[in-house]
């Protein structure tokens, strides 16, 4: 399902039809793809996402993708328990908020540099190119211990990793790529640690926690996750102001007010368009509907979060006051939630505030073109021109 050129910021809007007459309905994923079920409501979806009867792991048979693949041990989100819990407890710490509150600085300073490089040299300028997606890179690097100067290599291979018009082999390349260099720093810093979470990984694999590739692939999984998603919702979150300029104001309101406003942007924006994909491992029933065995099903979060029974009649409206805005599943439901969604928070609040306090003029360049990635897992703008 496509979204309507004249709303590029709303998800389709047949998932409204289907929220009202056929919550959970079977639909097919193309010429010799295994069907599924699309789940579009918000409590259906919590549901599915916390029910321990289904499956991430994208090897299991009636797993709902076009190209099957089995995911490293290191790519956590991918993996089942006791895998999972293995690598979820070993990182919790790093992403708590405490530890995530002392980058803000860092990320205000790796903010006003860019906006300084950006607002000398450039009269007009893409905005993913020059900060959106950077920024997030820059963050996760200096979280990791990763060289930025590697940067272009993480994007590049990242973007093949949520590409969904890609083949399985090219995926899987994309993360053996960044797999082998990882494993490479972690070896690094086994024997030259510093205070980063490269360092600390390489201390679990000396405790036997987990193998030196385990090590490498989660890095690379996070470098992955850390940087591309964010960068989606810096672009599309600064969109979806302009639009409203009316709202602006809520950003400098108070820190609440401004953890509110963030909290509905993720709520209305929900960058993942393709939706998280499970399959059943046992029986089970929501919503009167029983999913068998081997069903694979979408649970379409953009779809979730724009529903009227949780979010009242004004859910397909941004209210950057809203006062339920945080109960959203932006960023999934349940043992897989995303971990790293204190750093994302984080970074949106530090930037979107500062860059419309620099550039109060800031707007879509003239007779230039946004250009979107419909085909992405992880929706955003490609090139967002814009002058000041």
């Amino acid at each position: 399902m496509t979204r309507e050129p004249e709303a590029p910021l709303d998800p389709p809007s047949q998932y409204g039809g289907f929220r009202r007459e056929a919550p959970i309905t079977r639909i097919s994923l193309g010429p010799g793809a295994p069907t599924a079920w699309l789940v579009t409501r918000w409590e259906d979806a919590r549901a599915v996402l916390a029910n321990p009867a289904t499956s991430t792991d994208l090897s299991r048979p009636g797993y709902p993708s076009r190209t099957p693949m089995s995911m490293p041990p290191g790519f956590f989100l991918f993996q089942d328990n006791p895998i999972h819990d293995v690598f979820r407890k070993v990182l919790t710490r790093e992403f708590m908020v405490k530890r995530i509150e002392a980058l803000r600085e860092a990320t205000a300073r790796i903010f006003d540099g860019l906006m300084d490089e950006l607002v000398v040299h450039r009269p007009v300028a893409d905005l993913v190119e020059a900060v959106a997606l950077p920024l997030p890179s820059l963050v996760i690097s200096e979280l990791l211990g990763v060289p930025y100067e590697d940067h272009v290599f993480f994007q590049e291979h990242s973007k093949v990793l949520i590409d969904n018009t890609v083949t399985g082999a090219q995926k899987a390349a994309a993360q053996g790529a960044l797999g082998d260099y990882l494993e490479t720093l972690v070896e690094r810093r086994r024997k030259e640690p510093r205070d980063d979470l490269i360092t600390r990984l390489g201390q679990q694999v000396d405790a036997g926690t987990f193998t030196t590739r385990d090590a490498a692939d989660v890095g690379a999984f996070l470098l992955f996750a850390g940087h591309e998603t964010t960068a989606n919702m810096i672009g599309l979150g600064v969109l979806a102001l302009l639009e409203h300029p009316d709202q602006l104001p809520r950003l400098y309101a108070g820190k609440a007010e401004l953890a509110t406003a963030i909290e509905e942007l993720l709520r209305y924006l929900t960058i993942a368009q393709s939706g998280l994909a499970r399959v059943a491992i046992e029986d089970f029933t929501v919503d009167e509907t029983t999913i068998q065995a081997g069903d694979g099903l979408i649970i379409m979060l953009n779809s979730a979060n724009r529903d009227e029974a949780i979010f009242s009649a004004t859910a397909d409206e941004l209210d950057l006051g809203r006062a339920n805005a945080r109960q959203h599943v932006a960023f999934g439901y349940g043992i897989h939630q995303c971990l790293g969604q204190p750093l994302a928070r984080m970074e949106l609040q530090v930037v979107l505030p500062e860059l419309f306090r620099r550039l109060p003029n800031l707007r879509v360049a003239d007779r230039q073109e946004v250009i979107y990635k419909p085909h992405a897992a992880a929706y955003g703008p490609a090139l967002l021109p814009v002058t000041w």
